[in-house]
């Protein structure tokens, strides 16, 4: 491989590991699972996957949700 071609490859490297840092930056990323369902990675270890009529529940739920964790604050610890 000659020095030209190396600082192709460097510059081409340097690239994608920017790109992957930006994205992991950002924390949250989606993805539709084999099985049809959306799968939100970046929350923990695992991904949470659920199906569109799931997720269309939850998210529905979102002001009851936030009133929990209100209600909650004092019981509910946060991750680091």
């Amino acid at each position: 491989m000659s020095h030209e071609e190396m600082q192709v490859e460097l510059q081409r490297l340097r690239n994608e590991n920017a790109a992957l840092k930006a994205t992991s930056a950002r924390g949250l990323s989606l993805k539709v699972s084999e099985k049809g369902a959306l799968s939100v990675y970046g929350l923990g270890r695992f991904p949470v996957t659920l199906y569109k009529e799931q997720w269309t529940k939850l998210l529905g739920m979102s002001a009851e949700i936030q009133a929990f964790l209100q209600a909650n604050d004092a019981n509910l610890k946060a991750k680091d």
